[in-house]
């Protein structure tokens, strides 16, 4: 082979390098960011439930009388569950060792739960394949042991 065909071999596959490499980016990258976005849910999901379970289970033993702390519970998982972006997706449950669940030094245990979608994923794919991650949390509170009884 002499120099002038190894020249001509050379000058017709200029452009295939670019060519080969916009391709195998898009290829990977398309997943990448993907897995960036799907994985950015799911951890907002995670702040969302471990930050309503505290934030309930401290508004349930500070409030004042019986009646009134499970609606400042929900109101403060509500307001946990919406500042991630899952308004009236989460869930709350309350359990209390004792009853009245005020009593000094009782504890209480709150269990926030939220179901996370996989983002970009269409209705009609959700009803064939579960596309969603169940996430829990649990927070023990212990009402203070110096107040009065309700």
């Amino acid at each position: 082979m002499t120099w002038r065909d190894r020249v001509a071999r050379a000058r017709g596959e200029q452009g295939s390098a670019l060519v080969e490499f916009v391709f195998l980016g898009v290829l990977l990258l398309v997943p990448l960011v993907y897995l960036v976005m799907a994985l950015a849910r799911i951890q907002a999901g995670s702040y969302a439930v471990t930050t309503a379970a505290r934030e309930a289970g401290r508004a349930f033993v500070t409030a004042e009388a019986g009646e009134d702390a499970a609606a400042r519970a929900r109101a403060g998982a509500d307001v946990a569950f919406d500042d991630q972006g899952f308004g009236g997706m989460g869930s709350l449950e309350i359990s209390c060792s004792t009853s009245p669940c005020l009593t000094p030094d009782a504890r209480v245990e709150t269990t926030a739960s939220v179901t996370v979608p996989l983002p970009l994923i269409p209705a009609f794919a959700r009803e064939v394949v579960p596309l969603e991650i169940p996430l829990t949390a649990s927070h023990l509170s212990t009402v203070d042991r110096f107040r009065g009884t309700p």
